[in-house]
């Protein structure tokens, strides 16, 4: 193989202004141009642009969002309310309730402890049963089976003079009523359940 002088005494002529340079000052450009090294220009960055990917759209760890179950819903404080004397229709007032109109729901007192295992250092969680009121037992209303619920108010006079349900937007999204089993009211229109009761699902799970 035929070896190269070094050139340190020779001269070369610039590609780009054709003057005369030492050899050894001299560089070769990236599109092959022979020139001097104050006359280098190095490669315009938008000849040779980075590839861009697209835009990352999945997560790398992700842990999918679980399907809520549902819950009970409170009943406001005394928001029971017997509709006549010798009746079993309760009106009751849960703002929001969001219930479904004809499904059977379980309602249930205000929560408390029970002892448990029979010690009072081991309690556990529980519902009270809902206090009675107008001759209408709390444990009747809070029997395990549940009730179906009609959405809306029962009222006396429905616009056309007999007694029924009220359905406007107002009354179907606050209130809601059902028929007791057993007990009828013995003066109606009274008020009771006191504090905490609440109605939901028949089995409530976590």
């Amino acid at each position: 193989m035929s070896k190269y002088a070094t050139g340190k005494h020779s001269k070369a002529i610039s590609d780009r202004s054709g003057m005369e340079f030492p050899y050894k000052e001299m560089v070769r450009e990236w599109n092959g141009s022979f020139v001097h090294y104050t006359e280098f220009e190095p490669k315009q960055p938008q000849l040779q642009p980075k590839a861009i990917g697209g835009d990352g759209v999945a997560l790398n760890n992700v842990r999918s969002d679980r399907t809520e179950p549902i819950t009970t819903v409170m009943i406001a404080e005394n928001g029971f309310k017997t509709y006549a004397a010798g009746s079993g229709i309760i009106n009751v007032f849960s703002p929001g309730h969001g219930l479904t109109n004809g499904t059977t729901y379980l309602f249930r007192g205000a929560p408390t402890t029970s002892p448990g295992t029979g010690t009072s250092t081991n309690p556990v969680f529980a519902y009270a049963t809902i206090p009675s009121f107008d001759g209408i037992t709390g444990a009747q209303i809070g029997q395990g089976s549940g009730y179906i619920i009609t959405t809306g108010k029962y009222v006396s006079n429905t616009g056309s003079g007999s007694p029924g349900r009220n359905s406007s937007d107002y009354m179907t999204t606050n209130f809601f009523f059902f028929t007791v089993n057993a007990d009828t009211a013995t003066t109606g229109n009274i008020k009771g359940g006191g504090y905490g009761c609440s109605v939901g699902p028949i089995t409530i799970s976590a």
